[in-house]
């Protein structure tokens, strides 16, 4: 019979990087050449750097989902910094086509998949194979 496992946390229940994402948006609103918001007036501006931020905090899980991997709260408090960095990579609008942080961001997310599988994931430097393993 198989044991009934509780839900995985992911990162957004427990620990964001606030400040920089409210950073990165702020910056956001005064992009004036390159960016959607250009195209015509926004009444509801939402911050596409929030918008990733969030999204990408839904789908990786917290470290304290993984206490045979990540042992302590000191190893969980490190992975979640690592994370943070990750968001904090990637929530500038420069950073929207930057394939080398976007892989980054994508392999945490396949990681999460993969380990809640019971796999690995693809190697964190293979951004094709980490793309095809997500689909």
């Amino acid at each position: 019979m198989d044991m009934i496992r509780a839900p995985r946390k992911k990162l957004i229940e427990v620990s964001i990087p606030l400040e920089a994402i409210n950073a990165a948006s702020a910056r956001e609103k005064s992009i004036r050449h390159g960016h959607p918001s250009t195209l015509h007036l926004w009444w509801a501006r939402r911050p596409l750097a929030a918008c990733r931020a969030v999204l990408f905090a839904q789908l990786v899980d917290d470290p304290s989902s993984w206490p045979d991997r990540f042992v302590g709260e000191e190893a969980q408090e490190a992975e979640r910094k690592r994370l943070h960095r990750v968001i904090e990579a990637m929530v500038p609008w420069e950073a929207s086509n930057n394939e080398t942080i976007l892989n980054a961001a994508r392999w945490e997310i396949a990681r999460s998949v993969a380990w809640g599988l019971g796999e690995e994931p693809p190697a964190r430097e293979d951004g094709r194979a980490i793309l095809d393993y997500l689909q």
